[in-house]
């Protein structure tokens, strides 16, 4: 992938091409770039309200993981869900987010020589967002635009799904040589209110381990050794 080497605010140079086209999203012929740009202003617009908006998305996720304690009379709220089950499509909206924000920014970082940001959604999220005028001037912009305006659909549909489509997901246990396969089903450790999940054959995580075990989840998945 190609990307333009004029540094952001530098005039272009002779011969640069400033011809003004559609935008590279498919757009009718009516929705043209800005000079400079391979996005319209509406697209550019529309990818900055949703980096500003990840961020708050991300972290109201957090309280979707998992279910919190049942209360002794729970008051019935129109339209909520009651789960004992721990949501892994959370887990994997949230590791996507994180991934997507890391992969852009490394892009830039690595092009523009500029300082890198701090591994968190919030501080990538705005790094992207100051960078957002010349990762639209470059060939992947309709790419980032996509995946970016994906991240919040995908983080929406998670904090507030359609309740038809839950259902726990089984995935095979992650230690090494283990046949036993794991559910989202959350189990109480004893009293302490704590809980935790299971493979078929007995291996247990708690919830903090559950996180942490999330990328190495992943790798297994794409056939990754480590």
């Amino acid at each position: 992938m190609e990307f333009m080497k004029v540094a952001e605010g530098e005039p272009p140079h002779e011969g640069d091409s400033m011809t003004v086209g559609p935008c590279t999203r498919s757009h009718d012929e009516e929705s043209r770039a800005a000079a400079g740009s391979l996005l319209c202003a509406a697209c550019v617009g529309q990818v900055e309200r949703s980096l500003r908006a990840l961020p708050g998305l991300h972290q109201e996720s957090l309280h979707h993981v998992a279910p919190t304690p049942r209360r002794t009379n729970p008051t019935k709220v129109s339209g909520s869900l009651r789960r004992d089950r721990l949501n892994i499509s959370v887990l994997d909206a949230r590791h996507n987010i994180l991934a997507t924000l890391e992969s852009w920014s490394e892009i830039v970082v690595e092009q523009l020589t500029v300082p890198a940001p701090a591994r968190s959604v919030p501080q990538l999220a705005r790094f992207l967002t100051r960078h957002l005028e010349w990762l639209a001037a470059q060939p992947p912009a309709a790419d980032f635009a996509d995946e970016i305006e994906n991240l919040v659909v995908e983080l929406r549909s998670t904090i507030d799904p359609d309740p038809s489509g839950l259902h726990a997901l089984i995935r095979k246990c992650v230690v090494d040589n283990c046949g036993g396969t794991i559910s989202a089903s959350l189990k109480n450790i004893g009293n302490s209110g704590s809980r935790s999940i299971e493979c078929s054959a007995g291996h247990s995580w708690e919830m903090t381990e559950w996180l942490n075990l999330r990328r190495l989840m992943e790798q297994q998945r794409k056939g990754v050794t480590v």
